[in-house]
């Protein structure tokens, strides 16, 4: 009961004081959503489903041939360009409007060409582009595909034809062309729905939790989080410079409460702190920002107690090392800064170079990340979780054991 007590008391004294807010609650929302914002958080709620976001290619048909509404269908079904067509083209000025990159390329189909490629020999496509560019190379690649289906659609339609005359089915030119023309539309309706499609996943999450999962907040809310738990430590910290300069600590020793009892009750009233803090935040994002940390509920639970015991521990290491408020400040602030940095809370280290990686997984904030995003951004669960956990004990254990080693109690 009197370890309760003076935890109860450190919390109302870490309570009276404006910056614990600040630190505690009300800077990581704010960061949260400005570093998720950055990242593109909300970039695509709502947003018109109608517009098109793939290339432009501008589209000259000179053939106007017998293939000539397949290619352009074809071309239509792109996932990756859209053709614009032109009811008066000029080469030249839609030439240029390729070098100033207002179109990723220009295809121009050939005359004859529908002839020569019905006789399979064939024929080339005339297309400009800037193979310099990223849109333009992406261009290349994807006329080379649509290329290559109009060849697969051709020949589907071709076999049927042949299937057809076979068994009789065609007894005259006109039929021969009717039958034709009807292989070729179903083929290039085929294309809509192909009978198998290949899908890679590395996460092992579904289309709708693949998209929670890119979600711009999924990294900034637990960077943000695990950055200001260590800056809410000024306030804890400082209770324990004050109750030394103050003389309460001398005090507290005349009573009936032991040296142990006095720390694990500095100790408890840092954990509880900072594990209702989590608990906040991780509700506000889950609910608010639809980052899924209730989609693996006990891995959310382990994680947060682990980097939870790590702050406090270190929050203890800061107190006793502090001898001013000042320090206090200081020693937060900079562990802070630097811990986050390293620790990939700002931006994804998979986006670092490999030995920054390195370098930041000497941190506990790196492996705190690891283990929300393992949660939040890869679908995983406790598995996703236990080696980070252990890591932060790991951690959480040596701030511990400096703080009671070096802790003064006159």
């Amino acid at each position: 009961m009197r370890i309760i007590n003076l935890a109860i008391n450190d919390l109302l004294q870490i309570v009276r004081d404006w910056k614990s807010f600040l630190f505690l609650l009300f800077m990581p929302v704010v960061f949260t959503l400005i570093f998720g914002f950055a990242f593109g958080g909300f970039g695509t709620d709502g947003e018109d489903e109608t517009v098109d976001h793939r290339l432009p290619v501008g589209l000259i048909d000179q053939d106007d041939g017998q293939l000539s509404s397949t290619i352009l269908a074809l071309f239509e079904k792109s996932d990756t360009i859209r053709p614009v067509t032109f009811e008066n083209p000029d080469v030249a000025e839609i030439e240029t409007m390729v070098t100033d990159n207002e179109l990723a390329a220009l295809i121009i189909v050939p005359v004859g060409y529908s002839n020569q490629f019905i006789a399979a020999e064939n024929p080339l496509l005339t297309t400009i582009l800037n193979n310099e560019t990223s849109s333009g190379a992406t261009a290349q690649n994807a006329i080379q595909a649509v290329v290559g289906r109009l060849q697969n659609t051709l020949a589907a339609a071709q076999f049927s034809e042949l299937m057809q005359e076979q068994h009789g089915l065609i007894d005259s030119k006109t039929k021969r062309q009717a039958v034709f023309d009807q292989s070729l539309a179903r083929a290039v309706a085929a294309w809509d729905e192909p009978p198998f499609t290949l899908v890679s996943t590395h996460t092992g999450m579904d289309a709708e939790d693949e998209a929670a999962a890119a979600n711009a907040f999924a990294q900034s809310s637990p960077g943000m989080m695990v950055q200001f738990a260590i800056a809410g430590l000024i306030g804890a910290a400082s209770v324990l410079v004050n109750e030394r300069k103050s003389g309460s600590l001398q005090r507290l020793l005349t009573t009936a409460i032991s040296r142990t009892e006095i720390l694990i009750g500095h100790y408890l009233a840092m954990f509880i702190m900072i594990l209702m803090q989590f608990t906040i935040l991780i509700s506000f994002a889950a609910v608010f920002l639809k980052v899924g940390y209730f989609e693996a509920p006990l891995a959310t639970i382990v994680i947060t107690l682990t980097t939870t015991f790590f702050v406090a521990s270190m929050g203890m290491l800061i107190g006793t090392l502090s001898k001013t408020e000042e320090q206090a400040i200081m020693f937060s602030l900079i562990p802070m800064f630097i811990l986050s940095g390293l620790g990939g809370a700002w931006v994804p280290l998979e986006l670092t170079s490999e030995a920054f990686q390195t370098v930041g997984h000497f941190t506990p904030v790196a492996w705190a990340m690891d283990g929300f995003q393992n949660i939040v951004m890869r679908g995983m669960g406790l598995d996703g979780v236990l080696v980070p956990a252990v890591v932060l004990i790991g951690f959480g254990m040596a701030c511990l054991g400096l703080s009671v080693w070096r802790f003064k109690f006159e």
